[in-house]
């Protein structure tokens, strides 16, 4: 080290051009990544900021099974069955399984007043 002080136009002028050289390693390529990097965070801030104004829009509310059953009241005897099965295979997949030999036989099935009976206990 000089023990001389550097003059301010001096220090000035050889902090001017502080880059790399072309040939530095990683070159193009880092600062490609280095940029989508910094974009990728960019947008990220942007969108966890825009869903904070924005906020999310309120699902409607699903009916009750109550309603669901006092619904199916309307229907004919075969499509309420169907219905019925739908509602037993969504609220208790334990019940349906158990159902499940039982249903494509031509003289036998549940009843649709048993799987009322069965719903009504999950309401």
């Amino acid at each position: 080290m000089s023990e001389r002080a550097l003059s301010e136009t001096a220090l000035q002028a050889g902090l001017r051009d502080i880059r790399l050289p072309a040939d530095a390693a990683g070159g193009m390529g880092a600062e490609l990544a280095a940029a989508i990097g910094l974009a990728a965070v960019a947008a990220l801030v942007i969108g966890l900021i825009a869903r904070q104004f924005l906020g999310r829009k309120p699902r409607p509310a699903r009916p009750s099974l109550d309603r669901k059953l006092a619904e199916l009241d309307a229907l004919p005897d075969p499509e309420r069955r169907i219905a019925l099965l739908h509602l037993l295979k969504l609220y208790d997949p334990s019940q349906f399984a158990a159902l499940r030999d039982s249903l494509y036989r031509p003289d036998a099935g549940p009843d649709t007043a048993a799987l009322r009976a069965v719903l009504a206990r999950h309401a």
